[in-house]
This record gives C-alpha cells, structure tokens and sequence, in this order.
C-alpha cells in the first residue's frame, strides 16, 4: 500500500491511494475510500467483476465517493468487455456507454493505453466536484501506513488532506504525538513542506501509530502529549470492555472444554501495520474445533531483522 502523486499534462497534480485487492485486506479499502476524493475501481476485462470488486464498490459508495471504473487489460485476446459492463450494471453502475453517468475508461496497463484519458476523466471529476482545501490552516490527515525501522524509528505515511504540514510542527496521531523531524516524498526525496492531498512519510513519531488514526497539527508539545494520553486510556478501556463478557453458566463450561482443547498459541510480527492487521484477521477467521488458534501477541518489528532472521533460517540445512 502507498500513495504517489503525479502532475498531469495542464499542470494539475493528482495523488493516487494504492489499496490491495486480496480479500484479506478489506480494512484497507475501507480507509481508503474514506480519504479519497473519487474512487478508481480497475476492474479486468478478461476477469470481470469479482467479489473483491464488489466489496469495493461497497466501501466507495458507503464512504459517499464518485466511482470511476478503470477497464484494464483490453488488449487481452480473451477480454469481454460487454460482460464486465453488464456486472458492473448488475451492481448499480450503469456505463455511459449504455445511458449511465458511470464513467469507464478502456485501459492497458501493459501497454499504457487509455492511462492519459483516464488522468483527463479524474481532472473533470474533480473540477465538477469543485475539490478544495484550505492551504494556510494547520496541517490535518491520516495514517496511510506505518513500520518500524533500523536507525529511524517508528515512521508513518501520512496524507495531509488539509492545510500545510511543515518541519518541525508538533502533532498528535491517534493514541501517539511526535515532532516532525523530516518529510520524505514517495522517491525518498526529503521536503521542506507538504500541502494538501501530499503524501509524505514521517519521522518523528514516539511509536507507531495505527493504519487509518488521524493526523493533526497542535500548538506546543504539551497539549500533544496531553491529547495522546487521553486517546491511549479511552483505548485502553474500549479493549477492557470488549473482552469483558457477562460470566454463565454455559460459558464456564464451555471455557472448561476449551481448556482441555491444544490452542496454537501465536506471536505475530510484520514490519507494516496494515499487514499486520489483516493477518491478524485472516488468522482469527480461521476455525478448527480441534486445535483452536490464539494470537498471543501482535506487534510490528524492525524490517532489518526481519530480514536478518530470514537469511539466518535460510542458511540452516
């Protein structure tokens, strides 16, 4: 996952939310849908609509974003077009090209054609939905994504949706705050400013935040550390009160059962949230009424261990 900005032929940018299409990573569309101006649905001809695209029409149209469907792989022999059209109007989207207002762009990712009237169809969506944002005020978004690294530290990609987010600024995000101490572009090219619909990886922060917190400016570090505190302990007890369950008669006996049942006790690290969050899912969706599956633990870790370890377990006969 990632977000990339890049500047059209009139000189416009546009900035690009890149979120998985595995089914595991369902969380993720959601955030995404949730912080984009308009959706890009890319849908392929020689598939056509799929489950994983219907969840994600879902998610644009609950978060109350326009759709544009992007129809790629045309240049397959296999491609059929008029049956990804037909599904995506069984889903409510019905094509232009049949009386609709869903716009569809015939795309190759191949090759690259239709990428250029794909760009001019999001620059006309988003000059008919007047698209603003206020450059001057402090600087407000969301955590795309964030890891752990080497020399670093906790670090985050955040998408400033408004004002200006500057060097040295105070924030808090979620239940953490920081200082930012640098910006870095999606080509890892450090910045002295990031502006609206900026994406921008940044250091700075105490620990890492979740996928999806909100990012804001504050004015000193008081008030950051004051906010942060306050979110950790509501979280705290939200959890507490999740796993409190009203204690039966039933439910000692089943936890009887399930005491006498082997559980596969799990530590779970991944070097970036969203990963960590949808494996997490993945696993506990899992149902074995033999050998039951508990997460223990679940945490991010240094990418350069985690790539360490691997190359140590490699080697071993």
């Amino acid at each position: 996952i990632g977000a990339y900005r890049v500047t059209i032929p009139n000189g416009k940018p546009i900035t690009f939310l890149d979120t998985p299409g595995h089914e595991a990573f369902t969380a993720m569309r959601a955030r995404g849908a949730n912080v984009t101006d308009i959706a890009v649905l890319v849908v392929a001809a020689d598939d056509g609509v799929m489950p994983q695209t219907i969840e994600a029409i879902s998610h644009a149209r609950a978060a109350g974003v326009p759709i544009v469907v992007a129809l790629n792989k045309v240049d397959k022999p296999d491609a059929d077009k008029q049956r990804v059209l037909k599904g995506l109007s069984d889903q409510g989207l019905n094509p232009e090209a049949w009386g609709g207002d869903t716009v569809v762009v015939e795309v190759s990712a191949l090759r690259g054609d239709g990428v250029q009237n794909l760009l001019e169809m999001l620059d006309l969506q988003s000059e008919i939905l007047d698209l603003k944002a206020n450059p001057t005020r402090p600087a407000s978004g969301t955590v795309i994504e964030s890891k752990l690294e080497r020399g670093r530290g906790p670090t985050a990609t955040v998408l400033v949706q408004k004002g200006t987010l500057r060097v040295g600024d105070i924030f808090v995000c979620g239940s953490t705050s920081g200082k930012v101490k640098a910006l870095i572009n999606e080509f890892g090219k450090r910045m002295d400013e990031a502006g609206p619909s900026m994406p921008a990886e940044i250091l700075g922060f105490t620990e890492a935040p979740e996928a999806g917190d909100r990012f804001n400016v504050v004015a000193d570090e008081k008030s950051a550390k004051s906010i942060a505190e306050g979110r950790g302990s509501l979280r705290k007890d939200m959890a507490r009160r999740k796993n409190e369950t009203p204690l039966t008669l039933e439910a000692m006996t089943e936890n009887l059962r399930e005491g006498e049942k082997q559980a596969v006790p799990l530590l779970l690290k991944t070097d970036v949230q969203g990963s960590l969050e949808a494996i997490r899912d993945a696993l506990e969706r899992l149902r074995n009424d033999e050998v039951p599956i508990r997460v223990l633990h679940a945490a991010l870790t240094e990418r350069f261990e985690r790539h360490k370890q691997f190359t140590v377990l490699h080697q071993q006969p």
